[in-house]
């Protein structure tokens, strides 16, 4: 069982392969301390936490490797099964699940993390089936549109208009009007004017990010949890999932049927070059895009852009809704260098640590003196991210979810990708994950 899960884990993680950063992926001798992570704009504010750390620790070197996000997971299954592990890696909650399953993790029960001292939620995902935790909370993020405010003002709309939307899978409410109001055919004709041609579209209502796998992180997610819907039956470590459900079929329905109408972009154009929605809004391809509030700082990079962020609409449960995603850093079981590795990881969780990497403005950091350090720096650029921090501070008015964590993610997913794009690219009824519902269940219940 163990050699087919890990065998499947690594085969879901190589479906797509980017180019490799440099970087010894193996040996560390009794000072230094490995540790992976993927994303490169973070870098600087890692490797100042890293000098601090050393001053402290002068007996011990931090040694990174950042690599490409598709790199990173081959690579690290690789080095798992090979023994070539770092020490320290950045870990995702999507992948989570199966490195428990595979106890490829460390404890880190002794490092006294504790889940009052960071954003609620953040802790307790880390902790397993079997009691132990395997994961110090790093950083948070939610979903938000993102929207380009010169074409939202040449269609006459407002920063008010689109953070005050609403949406339901009947008609779409007004979030689907306004989406097609900012459509514009090749022709000139807004989406909700007589003749507009859907079939040649010049500027979309609204970006693709895909299908969505089995999560819709940045796709339907939004609609999803704020029609209620709920991807397992339990909260965390569930044993049922739940594709086959009529609510959330019927959000799928609607929400791919934005592009039959000619306002979401179509499934060709992210099977493209512009195959994420940020490409397509910086090429003024789409005037709007979900997008996570890892991204701010490259929607704030594109030239000749000028971007707004908007609140989620109003589902039909009265609430807006966005998934609350968290990673967080783990210490390999194979680790050659366990207490040092140990010792970064309580740093890296520590305010300290925190508060630097807020002060870059890159990310939200896991405790809230770091996530207000983050918040102070994205103003002095001129950013504002309110409609990324209200979820965390309006629970009333937003439900927040995680990403679902259960046993056999990486076989969930590689069931889930082909059957969703099934239903985007080829039209499929959603009725048709009914199917494939049932043998994600059948897996889980081994």
């Amino acid at each position: 069982m163990r050699f087919r899960t890990l065998a499947a884990l690594a085969g879901a993680l190589t479906l797509t392969l980017t180019g490799c950063a440099g970087g010894d992926p193996g040996g560390s001798s009794s000072r230094t301390v490995t540790y992976w992570l993927w994303d490169a704009n973070q870098l600087p504010a890692y490797e100042a936490c890293a000098k601090d750390f050393e001053k402290q620790n002068p007996d011990l070197d931090v040694q990174f490797t950042q690599l490409g996000w598709d790199d990173y997971w081959t690579k690290l299954t690789a080095g798992l099964i090979s023994g070539t592990q770092p020490d320290v890696f950045t870990n995702h909650i999507q992948k989570f699940g199966q490195f428990a399953e595979l106890k490829v993790l460390e404890p880190l029960d002794d490092l006294g993390i504790e889940d009052a001292d960071y954003q609620p939620g953040l802790a307790s995902n880390w902790v397993a089936q079997d009691g132990h935790r395997y994961g110090a909370p790093k950083d948070w993020d939610t979903v938000s549109l993102f929207y380009n405010k010169k074409m939202v003002d040449d269609a006459g709309l407002s920063a008010d208009d689109l953070g005050d939307l609403d949406w339901n899978p009947r008609d779409g409410g007004s979030f689907e009007k306004t989406i097609a109001h900012l459509t514009v055919d090749k022709n000139g004709r807004r989406g909700d004017e007589k003749g507009f041609d859907k079939n040649n579209v010049k500027v979309y209502g609204l970006a693709t990010n895909g299908a969505g796998d089995g999560d819709g992180q940045t796709q339907w997610s939004p609609f999803t949890g704020s029609a209620g819907w709920s991807y397992t039956d339990k909260k965390r470590w569930g044993k049922e999932y739940r594709y086959d459900d009529k609510t959330f079929q019927s959000v799928i329905a609607w929400y791919f049927g934005l592009a039959k109408k000619g306002y979401l972009a179509p499934f060709t154009d992210w099977n493209s070059g512009l195959n994420q929605s940020n490409a397509q809004f910086a090429a003024g391809r789409a005037a709007t895009a979900f997008d996570g509030a890892w991204m701010i700082s490259t929607y704030a990079g594109f030239k000749g852009i000028d971007f707004g962020t908007a609140r989620n609409p109003v589902g039909p449960t009265g609430k807006r809704a966005t998934m609350m995603n968290g990673l967080a850093d783990s210490v390999t079981k194979g680790a050659r260098n366990k207490a040092g590795a140990k010792k970064w990881v309580a740093y890296l969780a520590s305010d300290a640590c925190q508060e630097t990497v807020g002060k870059y403005g890159i990310v939200f950091p896991a405790t809230p003196s770091g996530t207000d350090a983050a918040v102070a720096a994205y103003k002095k650029k001129g950013i504002d991210v309110s409609s990324f921090t209200t979820p965390v501070d309006d629970r009333k008015a937003y439900r927040t979810f995680s990403f679902p964590i259960t046993d056999y993610a990486a076989d969930v997913y590689a069931l889930m990708h082909p059957a969703m794009q099934d239903v985007f690219g080829n039209g499929a009824s959603p009725s048709r994950l009914d199917e494939t519902n049932d043998q994600i269940n059948l897996l889980l219940d081994q």
